[in-house]
C-alpha cells in the first residue's frame, strides 16, 4: 500500500469527522435528537480512530532495535485493531444505550432544522471523505471486488478509513430517517429506533474490523502472486535447481519476511553456492520489493523426502506451499 495514499486518507476522514462531530453536538443541544447525539459520539470516536491510525503509522517507522530485530511494522496492525474496539465500544454500544433509552422513554424532537441541516452537512463531509478513500484505493484494488480488498490488504488503514466512511454515510441515513419519520409521526420513539439501528451497524463493522486485523496481527503469508514471483525469482536453473520449500510472513504491510530451503548442485563449491544465494536473493528483492528480509537455506533435493508431502519436519521437505485467503 502507498502509505502517502493512506495517509492522505486518513487526514480527509480527520478533518470531515471533526467538523461533521461539532456540528452534531451543536445540533444535539437545540433538538434533543438522541440520533444527533449517538451520530455526535461516533463521528468523536471516528476521529479518534483516525488519530490512532496515524500514530500507528508513525510507530512502525522506526528503526529495529536488539529487543526487535525486525522492527516495528506490526505497530499498525495493532493501532487498527484498537480502532475496532473503539468502534466497538465507544460507538456501537452507546448508541445501542441511547437507543434504548429513547424508545423506553420518547420525546418530541425540538427545532428540527437542526438535525436535518446538520445531517445533510454531514452527509456532504461524509461522501468527501469516502470520495478520497475510494480514490486512494482503487490503484492498490486493481481487478479486486472491495470485498476481496478489505480482505486480502495487508495494510490496514485504507480498508479501515473505508468501513469506518461506509458505515458513517449509511448511519446518516439512518438518523435521517429516524428524524425525518419523528417529526412525521410526532413520535420520538423513530429517533430512537433510527439510534439504534446506527449502534447495530457499527459493532458489525467493528466486528469485520476485527477480524481482518487480528488475522493480520497473527502473521499473514505473502500473497499467492507474489510467492510465485518469488519462486521464479529463487530458481537460476544452474546452481539453484527448485525451491523445496518457503515461508513467507508479513512483519508489516510494506516488510516481507522470506524463509526458504533451496536445492543445489550436490558437487557445486561452497564459494558457488554462496554466490548463487547472494545473487537470489537480489533477484527476489528485483521481484518483490517488500521482500526485505530473506533467509535461503542450500539442501539437496531427495525424491524420497519429497514424496513425503509438505511435511514441515521433513528434511528436506516437501513442494512449497502457497497461502490462502483468510
Amino acid at each position: 500500500m502507498s502509505a502517502s495514499g493512506g495517509t492522505r486518507a486518513i487526514v480527509a476522514a480527520l478533518g470531515a469527522n471533526l467538523a461533521i462531530a461539532a456540528s452534531k453536538f451543536v445540533a444535539f443541544a437545540f433538538s434533543g435528537s438522541s440520533s444527533m447525539l449517538a451520530e455526535g459520539v461516533h463521528s468523536l470516536a471516528d476521529s479518534g480512530n483516525q488519530a490512532l491510525l496515524l500514530i500507528g503509522g508513525k510507530k512502525a517507522q522506526r528503526e529495529a532495535t536488539p529487543q526487535h530485530p525486525f522492527g516495528y511494522g506490526r505497530e499498525r496492525y495493532i493501532y487498527a485493531f484498537l480502532v475496532s474496539i473503539v468502534l466497538f465500544s465507544v460507538g456501537g454500544m452507546f448508541a445501542i444505550y441511547e437507543g434504548y433509552e429513547k424508545i423506553k422513554h420518547p420525546h418530541e424532537i425540538e427545532h428540527w432544522y437542526w438535525p436535518v441541516g446538520v445531517l445533510v452537512f454531514a452527509i456532504i463531509a461524509e461522501g468527501f471523505s469516502f470520495r478520497t478513500a475510494i480514490k486512494e484505493s482503487n490503484p492498490l484494488r486493481g481487478d479486486h471486488s472491495w470485498k476481496e480488498f478489505v480482505r486480502r490488504a495487508k495494510a490496514p488503514e485504507l480498508p479501515v478509513v473505508l468501513l469506518e466512511d461506509f458505515g458513517a454515510l449509511v448511519g446518516l441515513v439512518l438518523a435521517l430517517g429516524g428524524v425525518g419519520l419523528a417529526l412525521l409521526t410526532d413520535d420520538g420513539v423513530w429517533d430512537g429506533i433510527g439510534t439504534l439501528c446506527i449502534g447495530v451497524l457499527l459493532i458489525l463493522i467493528a466486528l469485520v474490523l476485527a477480524a481482518e486485523t487480528k488475522s493480520l496481527l497473527l502473521g499473514e503469508a505473502a500473497t499467492g502472486e507474489d510467492v510465485r514471483k518469488i519462486e521464479a525469482a529463487v530458481v537460476d536453473g544452474d546452481t539453484v535447481t527448485r525451491v523445496i520449500h518457503m515461508r513467507t510472513l508479513h512483519l508489516g504491510p510494506e516488510e516481507l519476511l522470506v524463509a526458504a530451503k533451496i536445492a543445489v548442485q550436490h558437487d557445486d563449491t561452497a564459494a558457488q553456492v554462496a554466490t548463487a544465494i547472494n545473487a537470489a536473493e537480489a533477484r527476489i528483492r528485483t521481484a518483490v520489493p517488500i521482500a526485505r528480509v530473506i533467509y535461503l537455506e542450500p539442501d539437496i533435493y531427495s525424491e524420497t523426502e519429497a514424496a513425503k508431502g509438505s511435511d514441515r519436519e521433513a528434511t528436506p521437505g516437501g513442494p512449497a506451499q502457497h497461502p490462502t485467503a483468510h
